[in-house]
């Protein structure tokens, strides 16, 4: 499994930035995808997930009013539109894949992010004030 992300870089705050994460090496519809963020010196947390089998999508709501998670299933590929940046954005984002148990697992992996099983290796988004 390789999950290929792209899209980070530096922006002033409420600009914006759009992540894109592909996939490869699994059947999409039986996995959430989601992206997880890093601050130095902070836990992990997960923002938000998508599953495209019964199209559900989960956010934190430290962004839920700001980004939006979207996906082009023909080609394995899950976005992060990332608008109104704030400098409590800066992170090194991360594109993760779990297991699709129920419609409802999307939400489990923001609330518990370490339990996604596959990772990208990340793209840094820092954003100036």
């Amino acid at each position: 499994v390789q999950l290929v992300e792209s899209g980070g870089g530096l922006v002033q705050a409420g600009g914006s930035l759009r992540l894109s994460c592909t996939a490869s090496g699994l059947t999409f519809d039986d996995y959430v995808i989601g992206w997880v963020r890093q601050a130095p010196g902070k836990e992990r947390e997960g923002i938000a997930s998508y599953s495209s089998n019964g199209g559900n999508i989960y956010y934190a709501e430290s962004v839920e009013a700001r980004f939006t998670i979207s996906s082009d299933d023909g080609k394995n590929t899950v976005y992060l539109q990332m608008n109104n940046l704030k400098p409590e954005d800066t992170a090194d984002y991360f594109c993760a894949a779990g297991p699709r148990f129920t419609a409802y697992s999307g939400r489990v992996y923001i609330s518990n992010p370490d339990q996604f099983t596959y990772w990208g290796q990340g793209t840094q988004v820092t954003v100036s004030s």
